[in-house]
């Protein structure tokens, strides 16, 4: 369910690029589909197709550009931390890695995307969440389960897709400006135009982040040998310059052609040693181009193709055990990732629509680290039906995957739902999906004679089943979901610390969501019950690590006039930072507040008072996070220059 229930007027396009509002109603349309004059939220992650969030069939949360203003995050985990089956982890403060776990499993099994395009190192699997400025996003869409049938590997917990801010058709321009200031040094600023006119849309921006930081592990790590194997007091402060644009144009017969583009460098310093380094320079570059056309009235072709790039470089400049290192360099890892998609969507009858398609992935490593293999491709063909049969909703998919390392791979999925005349949705849902094992697990070179990676590793594969009631209202919604997936040969560490497929896990879970809008105020309450258990190896019976059991969410938020005043209260149960569960992390509550004044058109002043009581906590084994901490933004929006 959406934090905010609002008609996201957008060209929503097969592949999930954003288009301009407008076109909300035309996606609709093309999807086989009947218009909804209401105008329901609308989203595409979950079928690769325009669909109401009620026909979705899935445990959805859309984040809306409305909700992140009103949320005043500094951090993609400031906005998904409490969302339903979400546990993050972070080593340190902002700017920090964030690892994301959805429904409790691998942090590596959850696909991220940039308007359509597959980002995320191809070394680690994990994509670099923490360096994806949020002022450049219009909205996040977080499907939970799995989505192998439509998206290939990765897709075992489920994904988000980010769409970046786009102009306006027919809206004149659109200027915007903000700035930050807060604890710790903390400085921030963006600048950026957008408009359009009834055929072209464009948008433009570039910021920048800065924060002194604080240290990012706690005193003791090194006798301890946990975390980052370090005594080092230093905060670790964060740099941060990026920029982003995209724009499109649709032609009178419905033809449209858009582009996305993304780069976002970052300086972040961390605890490390001259083995290590301690300052990180990373890039992240995504381009996008998209062509959508109809040779026939009832058939839509979209072409789409991208690249994403993962570029990362350490340092270490100090002194270590008495001797001064000045600055040099300790490794790079390169990421490139290439994809191209044709995809299909033939409207069957009233209703009824299929969907057929190609995605071709090739993934490359560059590195001064010497891997095995730098090269792998992966060619999916894939199939989706979606009918509606009066009050009865059906979603078929199947795919087939052939990899240049693993050969090849089928997965399907299957979802019924039924539609109640009062409005509840009663959806059940199978589904299989699969992870490619990484280029560490499978090359990473050995360190000082002693193995790191595995190549013989198989991929991993898992086995989902759902059942949800939900219901999507003007004024409330609701919902609960129960969930069991089951994940065989499950890839983690054994003793010697070498990947290996010696285990499976079984998850099971509930979530919840309940939320409503009266007399001016805004409530959303989001429940997690997990329980993510090794099934077997070494650690049979143990709780998989990082990742909470249970967690909780209030967001709550009051308009008044030219005033508007929130908060958000976040509980989380404890968790293991580690398979034989002996680093116990113990449960902890924030609280945030946030409050902001339009004090003339166009204009106005935002404050936030995070971890208000300045509760000290960890999401991994002696990490430090930010206790008590302020910031203050002054933003300007003026209305549409025509």
């Amino acid at each position: 369910m959406s934090l905010k229930k609002t008609a996201l007027a957008a060209a929503l396009l097969s592949l999930g690029l954003a288009a301009p509002a407008s076109y909300a109603q035309t996606a609709s349309d093309q999807s086989g589909t009947t218009p909804n004059s209401t105008l329901e939220p609308v989203i595409v992650t979950a079928t690769r197709t325009a669909i109401t969030e009620n026909d979705a069939l899935a445990s959805v949360t859309v984040i809306t550009r409305e909700d992140i203003e009103r949320l005043q995050p500094t951090s993609i985990a400031d906005l998904l931390t409490g969302l339903p089956g979400v546990s993050i982890a972070q080593t340190g403060g902002i700017g920090a890695q964030t690892s994301l776990y959805l429904r409790g499993t691998n942090a590596d099994h959850v696909l991220v995307m940039i308007d359509g395009v597959r980002i995320g190192s191809v070394s680690s699997g994990l994509a670099a969440l923490e360096q994806i400025p949020v002022d450049a996003i219009d909205r996040i869409e977080l499907v939970r389960g799995p989505r192998a049938t439509l998206y290939g590997s990765d897709a075992i917990g489920g994904v988000i897709q980010i769409f970046l801010r786009h102009g306006q058709p027919n809206g004149g321009v659109s200027p915007s400006l903000s700035v930050t200031g807060g604890s710790h040094g903390y400085v921030k600023g963006q600048a950026g135009v957008s408009g359009g006119d009834s055929h072209l849309w464009y948008n433009a921006s570039l910021g920048g982040e800065y924060t002194g930081g604080i240290p990012g592990c706690r005193m003791g790590a090194a006798e301890l040998g946990v975390a980052c194997f370090v005594d080092d007091p230093n905060n670790d402060a964060y740099r941060n310059w990026n920029g982003f644009a995209n724009f499109g144009y649709r032609w009178d017969n419905g033809t449209e052609l858009a582009f996305d583009w993304l780069r976002s460098k970052s300086d972040a310093e961390y605890a490390g040693s001259p083995y290590s380094g301690n300052d990180a320079i990373e890039e992240q570059y995504v381009y996008g181009a998209r062509l959508s056309f109809s040779p026939l009235d009832l058939w839509k072709v979209t072409l789409s193709a991208g690249q994403s790039r993962d570029d990362d470089a350490t340092y270490y400049q100090g002194t270590y055990y008495g001797e001064y290192y000045p600055r040099m360099p300790t490794g790079f890892f390169d990421s490139r990732r290439n994809q191209a998609s044709w995809q299909n969507d033939i409207t069957l009858a009233t209703n009824q629509l299929l969907t057929v398609g190609v995605d071709y992935d090739q993934e490359h490593i560059y590195s001064d680290t010497g891997f095995e293999q730098t090269t792998r491709g992966d060619t999916g063909t894939f199939a989706q039906y979606q009918g509606t049969f009066g009050q009865n909703e059906i979603q078929l998919s199947a795919r087939h995957d052939h990899n240049d390392q693993f050969g090849n791979h089928n997965t399907g999925a299957a979802a019924w739902g039924y539609h109640f005349d009062q409005g509840p949705v009663l959806s059940v849902s199978y589904g299989s999906a699969f992870h490619a094992p990484t280029f560490d697990d499978l090359y990473f070179p050995a360190f000082g004679g002693v193995p790191t990676s595995n190549p013989d590793l198989k991929p991993e594969t898992s086995h989902s089943a759902e059942i949800g009631l939900t219901q999507q209202l003007s004024n409330w919604n609701w919902g609960v979901n129960a969930y069991q997936t089951r994940i065989t040969d499950l890839i983690e560490l054994n003793s010697l610390y070498i990947p290996m497929n010696i285990d499976s896990a079984r998850i099971r879970g509930v979530e919840g969501q309940f939320g409503f809008t009266l007399d001016g105020w805004k409530a959303q309450t989001y429940l997690t019950w997990l329980q993510p258990k090794d099934d077997g190896g070494l650690y049979n019976g143990n709780i998989l690590p990082r990742r909470a059991e249970r967690t909780a969410r209030e967001d709550v938020d009051r308009t008044f006039g030219k005033f508007n005043v929130g908060a958000t209260f976040f509980a989380s149960g404890k968790r293991y930072d580690d398979a034989a569960n002996v680093y116990r992390l113990g449960g902890y509550a924030t609280t945030d507040f946030r409050a902001g004044y339009t004090f003339a058109p166009g204009w106005q002043v935002e404050a936030k008072l995070a971890n208000a009581f300045n509760h000290s906590y960890e999401t991994a084994y002696y990490y430090n996070q930010l206790g008590r901490t302020w910031y203050l933004t002054l933003r300007y929006s003026p209305a549409t220059i025509q």
